[in-house]
């Protein structure tokens, strides 16, 4: 089986692996996986976690918050914001785990926020309508 490239890009980080025989993800229509010799590719990936082989019979696990994959002359590059990668599924998949939990906890306090700011401008503009003008 012929080995392909796989680049992995995050904001801040960037890795190149070599000999790698297959890449299994999943994307919005369920997992799929890409062979040495694969033709062109290109989708999203989901939130979740996705595996690696190599020649050598390793394996590494990557937790993607979502993705970009792109398959192109035998190289795979992932484009996404962070990534984690590890041989230890169950590290990989608690440390996931827990970065999931953080940016709901994140989606939770934007959107109380967000709230918060649509009410006071609300308000304002009731005021303006009754002729009270703006008070800040």
């Amino acid at each position: 089986m012929s080995g392909f490239i796989v680049h992995l890009q995050g904001a801040t980080q960037y890795e190149r692996l070599d000999n790698v025989v297959s890449f299994v993800g999943e994307d919005r229509s369920g997992s799929f996986g890409v062979l040495g010799g694969h033709c062109r590719l290109i989708t999203t990936l989901v939130f979740g976690l996705a595996r690696v082989r190599y020649a050598d019979g390793r394996r590494d696990y990557l937790a993607l918050p979502g993705a970009v994959a792109s398959f192109d002359h035998n190289e795979l590059t992932l484009s996404t914001r962070r990534y984690l990668r590890g041989d230890d599924c169950t590290r990989i998949s608690q440390a996931l785990r827990e970065e999931l939990a953080e940016e709901e906890q994140l989606l939770v306090e934007f959107k109380h926020s967000l709230e918060q700011m649509e009410r006071a401008m609300m308000l304002r503009l009731w005021r303006m309508g009754r002729g009270e003008g703006i008070r800040s």
